[in-house]
């Protein structure tokens, strides 16, 4: 993870200085004369050498210090971790959603392979997987919201002021994000379901007397879920990554939106804050998921 993370800084770093334009002339205004901007540069340090830069940026990253707004001078940090719980609430739903969804749907596709279920389910990944976030999202906002009036269409109320107006708030943008990677997450889980409801020892179970669910929830699942839980590591950094869309539509004020605003207003330092914590998080992801291999197969742990 560190030498992939030293990596990303390197990237973002050099793409940053890459953006048309000089920060300088931004800060200063377009009005301010060429003594202004040189002393904007000098005191952000821009006329120094780009590895000095890097350095100075990365060792106050690894210390928690992501830098300074250019607009707001506020720090990045603190906007990040302002604006984290909502996308972290966002994307934990979204996960739920898909789990409550996908294996249920699977479990039903395999145990009826080549039925109506099956077919349904197959048909049900196809479009979930075609279908577009935006597009989703706008769809649930005018049905459950405009005229269903069942849900709220915009905003973000935090998880300790009001539990149900939390749920209730990103119950539409969870689904929008949710769907898909149900739809990944059930197609993937009902091969690995019918790959093991061909092995020899689910026969023997069988052969014992053992009843269908405990069958399935006992021995299929947990083996299945191997490549399913691959997925869900890859999804995660999907579902980060749609949260930049979904927070737009829904007006949830969390990493998506805030990078938005960054980039308009060419942050440059709000944007590496977002994208380094937004690298961060997807690795963290992927330790998890490596980690959890050790749980669903026992071989893993032996090497």
């Amino acid at each position: 993870m560190v030498p992939l993370l030293v990596l990303v800084s390197l990237i973002v770093f050099g793409l940053v200085l890459l953006v048309p334009g000089d920060p300088a002339v931004t800060i200063a205004g377009e009005d301010a004369t060429d003594a202004q901007i040189a002393a904007t540069r000098q005191r952000m340090g821009l006329d120094d050498p780009l590895l000095e830069q890097y350095w100075r940026w990365a060792s106050a990253a690894v210390q928690g210090d992501l830098g300074t707004s250019m607009f707001s001078n506020r720090s990045v940090s603190g906007a990040i971790a302002e604006r984290f719980p909502a996308t972290l609430s966002l994307t934990a739903m979204a996960i739920v959603l898909a789990l409550l969804v996908s294996v249920p749907a699977a479990i039903a596709a395999a145990l009826h392979r080549g039925g109506w279920i099956d077919r349904t389910a197959t048909l049900g990944t196809a479009v979930g997987v075609a279908m577009p976030n935006f597009w989703l999202g706008l769809l649930l906002a005018t049905v459950f919201a405009l005229h269903l009036d069942l849900l709220p269409a915009t905003g973000y109320v935090p998880l300790d002021d009001a539990p149900l107006a939390w749920l209730a708030h990103l119950l539409l943008p969870a689904a929008t994000l949710g769907l898909a990677a149900a739809a990944e997450l059930t197609r993937q889980l009902r091969s690995a379901l019918i790959d093991v409801f061909d092995q020899d020892y689910l026969r023997t179970a069988r052969a014992k007397g053992l009843r269908g669910g405990s069958v399935v929830t006992k021995h299929a699942l947990k083996n299945a879920a191997t490549p399913v839980v691959t997925v869900l590591g890859m999804r995660i950094s999907v579902l980060l990554g749609g949260t930049v869309v979904v927070e737009q539509i829904f007006g949830i004020p969390g990493l998506g939106q805030l990078a938005i605003e960054a980039v308009l207003q060419r942050d440059l330092p709000m944007v590496q804050g977002v994208v380094v914590v937004t690298a961060v998080l997807v690795m963290l992801a992927n330790l998890a998921v490596d980690l959890s291999y050790g749980y669903f197969n026992p071989k893993v742990r032996a090497r």
